[in-house]
């Protein structure tokens, strides 16, 4: 017994055998190009078209590019320049790029005002967007609409102050309201904030040349500087309005859920260049004779009014997406409405919405060039209208609704990849 088990153990190897290098084909590039390009015979094909299609393009473009005149006073100089080669003519941007980012109206030796509010926008809007940023910074992102105000459109610097004295008011009283009432706390913050504004008007018309910077009237507003104004604005305001409507759709008062309900029916059922003919022309109608009443403000007032519809019904989707025991969860907390909404309800619905709510922004800011359609010279307004009506530039498209392209191409990638982001950040139930 003992001779045939030390001649069984003498089989037994006592160390592992070196590992092999995996086939070429199945590592790397090689397996990557075989599984996802050329898996069988069918996706072969399409390769190999998208392949071809790929190098139709390139062949055109590149030498298009690469051979373009950047240095030209108008179209003839760049024929003349190009002599018969193919060149995109791209002096236009060179020439007029002023125009395309600020408008032809707007003073030329004022730019920095612009420039320097979008930069603010990116700092401000830092706190918001990132967890990570303290809270304390959040002072920044309330101040920014009041100093965004005061840079572009000019004037003296109480009435933004004036202003933010009215949203401060507001927030104080709602806050000491909205332990007895949620209703009775948002009404009484909006009327201190009406009430500041009302009485802060006296004091800027009374001192105004108090640290005022150049005005500029909104009708010198122009280019994509136009276009990010109303974005910007827009966005901001239709979120907020957005659940507001959502919450009002599922309130258990009849007169509030069937004003909600057809509002948001009414207004996605009427296409955005409806609403913005109407801001334009119709609105004057039913204003007193001689009131002015701001185009800029009236065209942020219609396309919010569309946005939020739309977000109203995104995020009564992801409220609708939540299981029943978390509102059960919150009632067996003791919780009041506004507690429950803000503290568990809202958090939850807002991470599922990100994708529509994203969707609805980035569709949102396209829209904005809609108003080149009431003669705002926004980015395509100017397009259309200033520079290719000049002798000096007609004929020259592709360059210049390229470069649209490219501007709004940058924005929007750029709000798609954060709102990636956010999700993987807010992932906390995949993790």
């Amino acid at each position: 017994m003992s001779d045939m088990h030390s001649e069984s153990v003498g089989y037994v190897r006592e160390t592992f055998l070196s590992e092999k290098e995996p086939p070429l084909q199945e590592t790397g590039l090689f397996k990557w190009v075989r599984v996802n390009l050329f898996s069988n015979w069918f996706y072969a094909l399409l390769t190999l078209a998208a392949i071809y299609v790929v190098y139709v393009l390139l062949s055109g473009f590149i030498p298009w590019f690469l051979g373009g005149v950047w240095q030209a006073d108008s179209i003839r100089e760049c024929r003349e320049i190009a002599g018969g080669e193919v060149g995109g003519c791209f002096a236009v941007l060179t020439d007029r790029w002023y125009q395309l980012l600020f408008g032809f109206s707007y003073p030329s030796d004022k730019y920095w005002r612009p420039t320097l509010a979008f930069v603010l926008l990116f700092i401000c809007a830092a706190p918001v967007l990132f967890p990570a940023i303290p809270r304390p910074f959040m002072i920044l992102t309330l101040l920014f609409p009041f100093t965004a105000y005061w840079l572009l459109w000019g004037g003296t610097i109480l009435v933004p102050l004036v202003a933010l004295a009215g949203v401060v008011a507001g927030y104080v009283v709602y806050s000491r309201l909205v332990a007895r009432s949620f209703a009775i706390g948002l009404f009484g913050g909006v009327v201190a904030a009406a009430v500041v504004w009302w009485l802060g008007g006296f004091v800027s018309e009374a001192e105004p040349r108090f640290l005022a910077l150049q005005e500029v009237a909104s009708r010198d507003m122009g280019g994509f500087m136009l276009n990010m104004i109303l974005g910007v604005i827009c966005v901001s305001l239709s979120l907020p309005f957005g659940i507001v409507l959502a919450l009002g759709r599922q309130s258990s008062l009849p007169i509030i859920k069937w004003i909600c309900i057809v509002f948001i029916e009414f207004v996605r059922g009427v296409p955005l260049i409806t609403l913005l003919f109407v801001a334009n022309v119709v609105l004057a109608y039913f204003l007193p004779p001689g009131t002015n009443f701001d185009l800029i403000l009236r065209v942020i007032i219609m396309i919010t009014m569309f946005a939020s519809a739309y977000i109203a019904e995104v995020i009564r989707g992801g409220l609708a997406a939540l299981p029943r025991g978390q509102y059960e969860g919150a009632e067996s907390l003791g919780l009041d409405y506004a507690q429950s909404m803000r503290l568990i309800i809202l958090p939850q619905a807002l991470k599922i919405s990100i994708p529509g709510i994203v969707n609805v922004s980035v569709g949102l800011f396209k829209d904005t060039t809609l108003v080149s359609i009431i003669s705002m010279f926004d980015l395509v307004g100017m397009i259309r209208g200033p520079i290719l009506a000049s002798t000096d530039w007609n004929g020259v498209y592709w360059e210049l609704y390229g470069f649209a392209a490219l501007l709004f191409f940058i924005v929007c990638y750029s709000i798609s990849q954060y709102s990636q982001w956010l999700e993987r950040q807010l992932a906390t139930d995949h993790r």
